[in-house]
């Protein structure tokens, strides 16, 4: 069993993870603002189902992995820290954009707005190469199951992005204006999720090799 001190922990990587700039933020709030708060929650329902791909995806893929080859955590470890650390980049870099500047799109039908949630997300290497990276520094082989681990992060995972997703395309028109009025807090908020990934990429570095 995951002990609270790392789901807690793994929730705050996940928040990080939802608010970081990528295409699933970005379309939902394209399309809140676009098209009205329905069509945000819509897509969102599909963009859910697309983390379900990469959950049971990643589960499977972790147990195999660990039972097989004794090194794959010290591997995955180094992977996952790069990655966050790359994440952090993207947020700093120069450039770079908010997570909170929409886009324009045109109107949906209902079952095409959520097909394209679900393709947006599904096809997300953000969240692919989250689940395969960071997954495996949160699961310990002496707790149990691996593949029911996986599963408990996932779920923790599916359940922070819901709710800040839900939010932000109920209120995403608001969000973007206050935001487009208050354009240095786009800066902060890119520099502190970044500082905060690179944080999170030297714990991982720093914890003591897992027999596994």
């Amino acid at each position: 069993m995951i002990t609270l001190q790392d789901l807690l922990i793994f929730a705050a990587a996940s928040l990080l993870l939802v608010l970081t700039p990528g295409p699933n933020m970005i379309y939902l709030i394209s399309r809140s603002i676009c098209q009205g708060r329905k069509a945000g929650v819509i897509s969102l329902v599909g963009v859910v189902a697309g983390f379900f791909v990469h959950l049971f995806a990643a589960a499977a893929g972790l147990t195999a992995v660990f039972l097989a080859v004794p090194m794959a955590y010290e591997v995955l470890k180094w992977a996952g820290a790069l990655y966050l650390l790359w994440m952090a980049w993207q947020a700093i870099k120069p450039g770079a954009r908010s997570p909170f500047e929409a886009q324009q799109l045109a109107p949906d039908s209902s079952r095409k707005l959520m097909l394209m949630g679900f393709l947006t997300s599904a096809l997300n290497p953000k969240i692919a190469v989250f689940y395969l990276s960071v997954f495996p520094q949160f699961i310990t082989p002496e707790h149990g199951s691996i593949f029911f681990q996986s599963i408990a992060l996932g779920l923790t995972q599916i359940s922070v992005s819901f709710t800040v997703n839900l939010l932000i395309a109920l209120f995403a028109a608001g969000i973007a204006s206050w935001f487009v009025n208050n354009p240095t807090w786009l800066a902060v908020q890119r520099y502190f999720m970044g500082f905060v990934l690179a944080a999170l990429a030297v714990r991982l570095l720093s914890e003591p090799k897992r027999m596994v």
